[in-house]
């Protein structure tokens, strides 16, 4: 018999928080204030990438001088955002779930799922994130976020630690959800049973097919039914 799904991993903004812009919209103001100046369409598709990893990547692409492209530049154009960002979230009257996704929880803890979040955020913002949604402990079970680990997605080193801390040995009983590529691949280089893919961020479905995810959806709750195919922990 296949082993039971027991272990979840969501992403935060764009999958499980509603994410109206303001991340990507930070993070090209924070280039901006050291002279790069970024498209927001250029920096949406970096948003799962963990955000120094995330900088660099535009560095790399704006900056002509390469050896200007140091760690330390980098680690103050990311204390900017993330300055900023915590000051968003502390502040923001639009920090909310995204439809179905509080409902989605509860119907996976009443059915024996450990309910997980990971990001591409520093532990200070998701800090600051859950703090304010009061999902820990009483909606999610576990978190982590990029800073915890020694590299963030695509590697699977974020899944393995939670599955660590959930008690999970097999991948096969872990499904990753993500609205980015990169989540996508995090989940498939974790070996994970599904890599799944929502259009509620910063990918659409067309933008999000190339990746192969194992099933995209629309809405959160679009997941219990996919579940309900496989057989559960016990």
């Amino acid at each position: 018999m296949k082993p039971g799904i027991a272990l979840i991993v969501f992403d935060i903004a764009g999958t499980t928080v509603r994410d109206d812009g303001a991340i990507a919209r930070s993070f090209q103001r924070a280039l901006q204030a050291f002279g790069y100046t970024v498209p927001v369409e250029e920096i949406n598709p970096l948003m799962g990438y963990e955000k120094q990893q995330a900088i660099h990547k535009m560095l790399e692409e704006y900056e002509l001088n390469k050896k200007l492209i140091t760690t330390d530049l980098v680690g103050k154009i990311h204390q900017q955002f993330l300055d900023e960002m915590v000051l968003y979230y502390q502040t923001t009257t639009d920090l909310e779930p995204l439809p179905g996704v509080l409902d989605t929880f509860q119907e996976l803890k009443e059915r024996n799922i450990k309910v997980a979040l990971n990001t591409g955020f520093s532990k200070a913002i998701t800090d600051t994130i859950l703090q304010r949604l009061e999902w820990v402990p009483e909606k999610v079970d576990y978190m982590i976020s990029s800073s915890e680990v020694t590299k963030g997605r695509p590697f699977p080193f974020m899944i393995e630690d939670l599955m660590h801390q959930a008690g999970v040995h097999n991948s096969k009983q872990v499904i990753k959800v993500g609205d980015t590529e990169v989540d996508v691949r995090e989940g498939q280089n974790a070996g994970c049973l599904y890599s799944i893919g929502v259009t509620t961020g910063a990918f659409t479905r067309e933008a999000l097919g190339p990746y192969h995810p194992s099933f995209i959806i629309d809405n959160i709750s679009e997941l219990l039914p996919i579940i309900d195919n496989q057989p559960q922990a016990t």
